[in-house]
């Protein structure tokens, strides 16, 4: 299903005193691997919006001069892939979450996350809150490449990265769970690195 490009630059332990920061059966990269399910989409900016949904209704939508204006933030963070490899001291810029939800009315538990490319990922949404998550729009100092999920992504680095949905574009609100994309095919419903639930039943 998934196919690996370029990216990856090698495996590594974590430095003496960094340990504690390595997920068990993690190993750290110093480059950033590219997966995906399928073709990498390229949405212009002039057609890209963010909208927050429920029960079918729009709640909040911005467009992407719009989004740009909002409050952002720099956030440094590691980050954790199911496929084994984490990538210390990642520095993004973006709206986070709490930010696009103070704007709207809103309720639901949870959160299924919905991008271009038809990819969706499911997500308590305490874990989307409290400054736990964001929508990234710039990686390293630069604009967001497609490769790498641009023009915006999901970033929710305390999750496997899987959950950092790429290409997002909205989050529709929900009362239950349900499965997204990868979690359809096997993926674990949470995705805690610490618990290594990669995949159902972990």
């Amino acid at each position: 299903m998934s196919h690996i490009s370029r990216g990856f630059h090698g495996r590594r332990r974590a430095p003496d005193g960094d340990a504690g920061r390595l997920p068990p059966g993690q190993y750290l990269t110093g480059g950033f691997p590219v997966l995906s399910a399928g073709p990498t989409p390229h949405t212009p900016l002039t057609n890209w919006t963010f909208s927050i949904t429920r029960s079918g209704e729009t709640k909040g939508a911005w467009t992407w001069q719009e989004f740009q204006a909002l409050p952002a933030e720099t956030v440094t963070v590691d980050i954790h892939c199911v496929t084994r490899w984490s990538k210390f001291d990642t520095g993004w810029r973006g709206v986070s979450v709490d930010t696009l939800l103070d704007r709207v009315e809103h309720d639901g538990r949870y959160v299924m996350a919905f991008c271009d490319g038809g990819y969706t990922t499911n997500l308590p949404l305490e874990d989307l809150t409290g400054g736990k998550a964001w929508v990234a729009f710039d990686y390293d100092g630069k604009a967001l490449a497609p490769e790498h999920g641009g023009p915006a992504r999901l970033l929710v680095p305390h999750l496997y990265f899987w959950k950092s949905a790429k290409w997002v574009r909205g989050l529709d609100l929900r009362d239950r769970d349900a499965p997204g994309f990868w979690e359809t095919y096997g993926y674990h419903m949470y995705g805690d690195p610490w618990r290594e639930q990669r995949y159902a039943g972990d």
